[in-house]
């Protein structure tokens, strides 16, 4: 069996195959986006947003010098702009402009910021937002972006020279290479074993699959569900190879820990995310999540990383019910 490399005319032969490739950033056709605005879908891009940044004060100054314009209001968006308002006091206060109004707007096209986080959740979020100053527009539609500011439906402009875009992702484009009915995020799907259904040979795993991960919930595109997704996905093709049995994906119990910046965080349990923790208590267990839990062994001892990889799931960073 052979399957086309990407956009190139080379192709990949295989007996058995694991997809496990992650997601990209969703880039709708909205004039000057892919020129004129930042996002943090990777590391590189990242640090390009954090040069940007530094470097407003030696810009011209104008109505939205210090103005971030953050566009998409769910996760990502929501921690994004939770920590502009510290970067942007930093930036002018190591130029000598400390007292420079600093604006961070989260704009997005539903009625309400965290549309998935749900109502446990939102008035958590709300609060934290009021006191980092964030401000909020919902409901709004954009129509084009320029170096200093978008324009909305409508005609109304709102002046900021640093524009993110965090509105959603899409899986890999490598799944367009197999004959398989992707989902409305581009995910092929899998059984429980992780194999692709409808395509022998071929295991997914990650951002670019989806299975109902509890038997009911569709798996998201999180570290969450992609960390034992890979480690089963990788334990089954050995085992398929090999005529072994292998073993089924399931996991009972579902998790949400949103960082909001200096405030703290919110950690919700359930489908329906109920809070069970806030504030600092949750950034401790953000900060686990992301500096420890999503590592493999540092010690550089082949059993314990060997171990790591092993087909099981994680209990959650606190007890569920």
């Amino acid at each position: 069996m052979s399957v086309k490399v990407g956009r190139s005319e080379h192709t990949l032969e295989y007996d058995r195959l694991v997809l496990a490739a992650g997601s990209q950033l969703y880039e709708p056709d909205i004039p000057g986006l892919r020129e004129f605005s930042f996002n943090v879908d990777t590391y590189e891009a990242g640090m390009r947003l954090n040069q940007h940044i530094d470097s407003l004060p030696r810009v011209p100054a104008g109505p939205g010098r210090y103005t971030v314009l953050v566009l998409g209001a769910d996760l990502t968006g929501i921690e994004t702009a939770c920590e502009m308002p510290a970067k942007l006091r930093d930036a002018a206060a190591h130029a000598g402009v400390g007292s420079a109004p600093v604006r961070t707007i989260l704009g997005d096209h539903a009625p309400h910021v965290g549309s998935n986080m749900g109502d446990s959740a939102r008035p958590v979020i709300e609060q934290a937002l009021d006191s980092l100053g964030i401000e909020r527009r919902v409901g709004i539609a954009v129509k084009s972006i320029d170096a200093h500011g978008v324009i909305l439906e409508g005609g109304e402009r709102i002046e900021a020279d640093t524009v993110v875009w965090t509105a959603g992702m899409r899986a890999n484009p490598l799944t367009e290479q197999f004959a398989a009915q992707r989902d409305r995020l581009g995910r092929l799907p899998v059984d429980e074993y992780l194999r692709v259904i409808g395509v022998d040979g071929v295991f997914a795993a990650g951002d670019v699959a989806t299975l109902p991960i509890d038997g009911v919930h569709a798996s998201v595109m999180s570290c969450q569900h992609a960390r034992p997704m890979g480690r089963f996905a990788g334990h089954n093709v050995v085992c398929d190879l090999l005529g072994k049995p292998m073993l089924p994906l399931r996991v009972d119990w579902y998790v949400t820990c949103l960082d909001l910046g200096p405030w703290g965080a919110v950690y919700t349990q359930g489908w329906d995310r109920r809070v069970t923790v806030s504030g600092k208590d949750a950034k401790t267990i953000k900060r686990t999540i992301n500096c420890v839990r999503i590592y493999p062994p540092r010690s550089r001892n082949r059993h314990e990383i060997l171990e790591w990889a092993a087909p099981a799931v994680q209990t959650p960073p606190i007890g569920h019910d």
